[in-house]
């Protein structure tokens, strides 16, 4: 699909690696923190939240969360040393994209859906449903930012320089109405689904613990196709990488067509 863009159609998705953001370093400190708040998360979901739910399977998922968790632990242990992360900074930030994913996606998921369970009026077959529309938005979501991504590069909205002036200003607008409807839409749906069911009363509680997660795991949704890009870019153009030192290589300059010289030999016929 990306086979037949260049390097310069993705420049401006270099920005977070040159500010720094998502530097070999400060992802080196995002995993060592991250190493502590995986547990923190672990517990509070599965001790607090999970200990009264009615959720489905409980003790099968926290087994298969706690081992998964226990290797994301140990890799980002590894990948949090500098003399590591140097040699293998795409592997970093492969786990870095789990990671963050783990902590703001799956745990906060898994938290709503356990706080849910919780009620009263909550039934195993409700949950089960509910999962599926929860998890079907979020597919949807992915696809249309996906999309959405995927046109911006192809219609050259991220080479150097395009950001400025209205019309890429309008276009990136117009461009996030189909995500924007498919993002409303399945929120609605998910509290038209908890009203009926009696599972939300409009209390400051119950939405903190169960639409604050659901927006916050659609927020990691929404920016996981460009985190995949951006990987993709890791492994296809050496200007998406840092060197020894921590510098961000350049990118290379792109001759145009007109100028570019034949280097195959002219034969002269002698007269």
């Amino acid at each position: 699909m990306f086979r037949n863009l260049c390097e310069e159609d993705f420049a401006l998705l270099r920005g977070p690696l040159e500010s720094g953001r998502q530097s070999p370093n400060s992802l080196g400190g995002i995993l060592f923190l991250g190493c502590f708040l995986q547990w923190l998360l672990f517990y509070l979901i599965y001790t607090v939240t999970a200990e009264m739910t009615v959720y489905p399977n409980v003790e099968s998922i926290k087994t298969i969360h706690f081992w998964s968790t226990i290797v994301l632990t140990i890799l980002s242990a590894i990948f949090a040393i500098s003399a590591v992360y140097k040699k293998f900074e795409k592997s970093q930030y492969i786990v870095s994209i789990i990671v963050s994913q783990n902590l703001f996606g799956i745990f906060l998921y898994l938290g709503a859906l356990f706080s849910i369970g919780q009620e009263s009026e909550a039934t195993e077959e409700f949950l089960i449903t509910f999962t599926y529309i929860t998890l079907g938005v979020a597919a949807a979501l992915f696809l249309a930012t996906f999309m959405r991504l995927y046109l911006l590069l192809k219609n050259g909205r991220y080479r150097e320089g395009s950001a400025k002036g209205e019309h890429r200003e309008k276009f990136d607008t117009t461009s996030y109405i189909p995500v924007a409807i498919v993002g409303s839409t399945g929120i609605v749906l998910i509290i038209i689904s908890l009203i009926r069911n009696g599972l939300i009363g409009g209390s400051f509680e119950t939405v903190l613990f169960t639409v604050l997660p659901l927006l916050i795991f659609y927020t990691m949704i929404f920016v996981l196709p460009e985190q995949l890009v951006i990987l993709y870019c890791k492994y296809r153009f050496k200007s998406f990488n840092f060197n020894e030192s921590g510098f961000l290589y350049p990118m290379e300059e792109m001759k145009p067509i007109s100028k570019r010289v034949s280097k195959r030999p002219v034969k002269i016929r002698k007269g």
